[in-house]
């Protein structure tokens, strides 16, 4: 009884305790971001240093503004020149480029279901068995035709396999084009999936899991 208990506790909370650690994480990133130009302006007007939900409730406010001018720039002539100044530099930065390089076609992969490489982008949900024999997991084809880094290499497929709650977070496996299946799911699906934790599924998504040995 009191084990019961516990258990029906435990999984009541969790959800609770998991969105206020995120948001305590979302937090600490933004005051992380914001902190020093915030105390320096304090220190300015010689005013004490402000505490820790001052600075979130500034950083946060900061962070709104930053969007909006970000999205203002895009939306004109200067602006987008600007902002492709700013990424043609990015992309020459020894070390930044390849961090900044990666990031970007993967959320551009993830938006529109292409990448830059012409490669075949997140619009293809796969099954494929991983990590080890025997589990299988969802991912997205990124790229049909591995000769690049092996001698039939034309033969694999490169599946992203995104992780939880993050999806940009993830891994990229090569796999036999003959042991991935196609899923009737959208890439969309597949992401709400993934970042649920596997708990939202579709009800039309039917997976055949049947694997050529």
């Amino acid at each position: 009884m009191i084990r019961r208990y516990l258990l029906a506790g435990l999984f009541t909370l969790l959800p609770l305790v998991v969105t206020i650690g995120i948001l305590r994480w979302i937090f600490d990133a933004l005051i992380g971001i914001f902190k020093s130009p915030l105390v320096l302006g304090y220190t300015a007007m010689q005013l004490p240093e402000p505490g820790y939900w001052t600075l979130a409730f500034f950083s946060a406010i900061a962070t709104v503004l930053l969007l909006m001018l970000v999205g203002a720039l895009v939306g004109n002539f200067i602006g987008r020149q600007l902002l492709l100044w700013l990424d043609e530099l990015m992309l020459h930065v020894p070390v930044v480029k390849g961090i900044y390089g990666a990031t970007k076609q993967l959320i551009n992969a993830i938006q529109s279901g292409q990448n830059d490489n012409g490669g075949g982008g997140f619009k293809e949900v796969v099954l494929v068995e991983w990590p080890h024999p025997g589990s299988f997991t969802l991912g997205f084809v990124a790229h049909r035709d591995c000769s690049w880094a092996m001698e039939g290499g034309e033969r694999m497929i490169a599946v992203y396999i995104a992780t939880a709650p993050n999806p940009t977070s993830g891994y990229v496996v090569m796999v036999e084009a003959a042991k991935v299946r196609p899923v009737p799911m959208s890439p969309d699906q597949a992401l709400t999936w993934a970042v649920s934790g596997g708990i939202i599924i579709p009800n039309s998504a039917k997976i055949p899991v049947t694997f050529i040995e």
